[in-house]
């Protein structure tokens, strides 16, 4: 085994974290956060609400430039990615794209603030998600705690939407509103939104097996859409999947697509493809000219009321 500074590691995920034996978890990406506030750019307000003390989830809201509050917004639940063991909605990779996103679509957008693993093992992630999601539909009688929410958001046009393993982590959400007839009660989930996500699909894969010890691998269907028997009953109407052609999870994307085509499901997906990039590039590189179409596409997906992918539809490329 490895040492640093005289610990023994245990387990170490690339260049993401490591844990040593005396529990001590390391993480190796630098933390770099950035407070709420109003972006002098777009006018885009953010503020951080406190849902749990005792777990400590939370969630950054987004609110754009709005000139009335009889006309509801789109709301979008965001889940951010990071192995499920880095990220934060106040990184200043995250507060920037959230503001950009809810600038470009004109939407309330609410960023979840989940347990990282592993000190909180899989399934805590899933967890944390859906009791944001009931935290947000506590708001759709207008009478909740939050006014950003009861005032300005459309709860008849929630889109679920997250990057690399917060895709993974959206997918349950969806999966579990469907389970519970389309979830909390009070939201209309619309649209599932991936980006770059990550799947277990034909291989076991180590940091799944240290981080969600109870999962059973590759016939968990939170982690492997082709073990979903649920897959074809998503109760959302439309699913968009974005891919990097040459991220490593590419082939992941592509096999939750197939797997969705092939389950029955009568909503319309369409999937595009980033040529050239790898993964969750535009979070890294947000003004270059594929990022910048990326989150139109993401805007587009949540600004639309029609269905314009069909079923089985070949990517197509940003």
């Amino acid at each position: 085994m490895d040492s640093t500074a005289g610990e023994e590691v245990v387990f170490q995920f690339l260049s993401v974290f490591r844990v040593f034996k005396s529990g001590r978890v390391e993480r190796l990406v630098p933390a770099d956060t950035v407070p709420p506030s109003t972006d002098s750019r777009t006018g885009v307000q953010s503020k951080d609400v406190l849902i749990d003390p005792h777990t400590k989830l939370s969630v950054r809201i987004y609110l754009p430039k709005v000139s009335t509050s009889a006309k509801k917004l789109p709301l979008l639940i965001y889940i951010h990615g990071g192995a499920f063991s880095i990220g934060s909605v106040a990184s200043s990779i995250y507060h920037s794209h959230l503001i950009s996103l809810a600038a470009e679509a004109n939407a309330v957008a609410v960023s979840v603030e989940y347990r990282l693993a592993p000190e909180n093992p899989l399934p805590a992630a899933y967890d944390d998600a859906w009791k944001a999601v009931e935290w947000v539909a506590s708001h759709s009688n207008r009478d909740g705690a939050e006014m950003w929410l009861n005032e300005h958001a459309d709860f008849d046009r929630v889109f679920i939407v997250g990057d690399s393993a917060g895709a993974n982590i959206s997918y349950n959400v969806v999966g579990r509103a469907s389970e519970n007839d389309n979830g909390p009660e009070g939201l209309k989930i619309i649209g599932l939104g991936l980006v770059h996500p990550f799947f277990m699909i034909d291989k076991p894969d180590k940091l799944i097996e240290y981080i969600f010890p109870t999962s059973t691998g590759l016939e968990d269907p939170r982690m492997n859409p082709w073990a979903n028997p649920g897959l074809g009953r998503f109760r959302c109407n439309r699913v968009l999947i974005i891919a990097a052609e040459h991220d490593f999870l590419n082939d992941r994307a592509r096999g939750f697509h197939a797997a969705l085509r092939e389950s029955g499901w009568k909503g319309s997906v369409e999937m595009v493809e980033n040529e050239g990039e790898d993964h969750v590039f535009h979070l890294f590189n947000p003004d270059c000219e594929k990022a910048v179409a990326l989150v139109k596409k993401v805007a587009s997906f949540i600004q639309s009321d029609s269905n314009e992918a069909e079923m089985g539809t070949r990517p197509s490329s940003l």
